[in-house]
């Protein structure tokens, strides 16, 4: 019987056919789309519904909130913020644009006075809470309109002086938006520095000198406020009378006490560097005495400054069996240093304090507390009184128990001491 033929199957010889999408079109999403930007539109609604809603700023907050599911604010949100200020768009260098629709009622026709632009802060802080994407564009708008400051009138100047601090204190804007303020033709014609004074007294009175003191050191503007005046009067002593006869004299302490710590640390980096070059102890005495005249420092603020170099000048051993020998041994180098700026008591308790403080604060230097004590007690830095006052009361909570502990058996020896040279002195009598 003969066999039947083999089935060789189709897809064996035959390539499977993919399909393809030739010669057919897809309809373009809407959203894909590039649209034309054209606030045209947009503003003509937002106009017509603040003229409807007028001076009434709880009606024009809720008139916002509604319109924002209506109308896109994502994409026009710069035309939404030049609107709610100056009653319309504005074209570069803050004049309104004339071919444009506006309203009389917006922030720059508005009462100048704290109570009314307290309410219209409400009302940019009702309509960024509930349309959390505006945040970004209205911290833009506000950098933006500071920049303009020339181009609005003095009145419209000091309301968005008063809403800019409010918006500060309420933490809607980062103070970042200062930074517009350094602007050279705004500080050049004293714009800069008339417009600081009305938006640090409404962020003052809105909370006080400390919270703006940490809103400014947050982004590094609290070294910055005397880029509010040309540099030939950029002084402590110009900055303080200004604000002071502007009745901000807490503004004017701040900026005097920022200026004492930008230059102990400038110093502080400076001894730093003659230290790890190796220059001589007596430049480096000089240079410092006629530092610290200059700044008015006492020698208590002094020492803590010279402690804090010596200390900062060298690469320490992370053991801590050796740590304690390359302290003893860079410390003894230093002692004349050290000796030249505790002439007085309390200089030698500052020192202790602060040898207590590094000691605690690096761990390796725990159990060296006393050894650095007593070469500073043989290197006539510190005196008997000075270690015998610290150690009944007036050392710091920080690893009191350890370092009282350690410096036990060195006071007992120079409490007898102190007695001895006592009984003999009442024999020789």
């Amino acid at each position: 019987m003969v066999p039947p033929p083999p089935i060789v199957s189709f897809m064996n010889n035959q390539k499977q056919q993919k399909p393809t999408l030739t010669g057919q079109r897809f309809k373009t999403r809407k959203r894909d789309e590039k649209e034309r930007f054209d606030p045209t539109q947009f503003q003509e609604s937002i106009v017509q519904g603040l003229n409807q809603t007028g001076t009434d700023l709880e009606a024009v907050a809720k008139f916002l909130d509604a319109s924002g599911a209506k109308l896109d604010y994502r994409r026009y949100a710069e035309t939404l913020f030049d609107i709610l200020v100056a009653g319309g768009m504005l074209a570069p260098g803050g004049t309104l644009s004339d071919d444009m629709t506006r309203t009389e009622f917006c922030l720059f026709t508005a009462q100048e006075d704290l109570e009314t632009m307290q309410a219209y802060a409400q009302v940019f802080n009702k309509l960024i809470r509930r349309y959390k994407y505006l945040e970004k564009g209205f911290e833009e708008e506000i950098k933006k309109l500071l920049l303009f400051l020339k181009g609005f009138t003095e009145s419209e100047r000091n309301k968005l002086a008063m809403l800019t601090g409010i918006l500060l204190a309420n933490g809607n804007i980062s103070a970042s938006i200062l930074n517009s303020l350094f602007n050279e033709n705004l500080v050049k014609e004293g714009v800069s520095a008339a417009f600081a004074v009305k938006l640090f007294k409404s962020w003052i009175n809105e909370k006080d000198i400390n919270s703006v003191a940490a809103s400014l050191r947050k982004v590094g503007m609290d070294n910055r406020l005397m880029e509010l005046f040309p540099a030939n009067k950029r002084s402590c002593e110009h900055f303080s009378k200004y604000f002071t006869d502007a009745g901000l004299k807490e503004l004017s302490d701040f900026a005097r006490n920022q200026q004492s710590i930008g230059a102990r640390k400038e110093l502080q980096k400076e001894l730093q560097e003659m230290m790890s070059r190796g220059d001589p102890q007596k430049e480096i005495i000089a240079f410092t005495r006629e530092e610290m005249k200059k700044a008015g420092l006492s020698e208590q603020t002094m020492i803590g400054i010279i402690w804090t170099s010596v200390m900062s000048s060298v690469e320490w051993n992370k053991k801590e069996e050796l740590v304690t020998e390359q302290a003893i041994k860079h410390l003894k180098q230093y002692s004349p240093l050290l000796k030249a700026f505790t002439s007085q008591g309390l200089s030698e308790l500052s020192l202790l304090l602060k040898i207590q403080e590094y000691c605690y604060d690096n761990i390796h230097f725990m159990k060296a507390f006393q050894k650095i004590v007593v070469l500073l007690y043989k290197a006539d830095v510190l005196s008997e009184e000075a270690i015998l006052k610290w150690y009944t009361e007036a050392h710091l909570a920080k690893g009191k128990s350890v370092f009282l502990e350690q410096m036990k058996k060195f006071v007992e020896w120079l409490k007898n001491a102190e007695e001895e040279s006592e009984s003999e002195e009442e024999e020789a009598d």
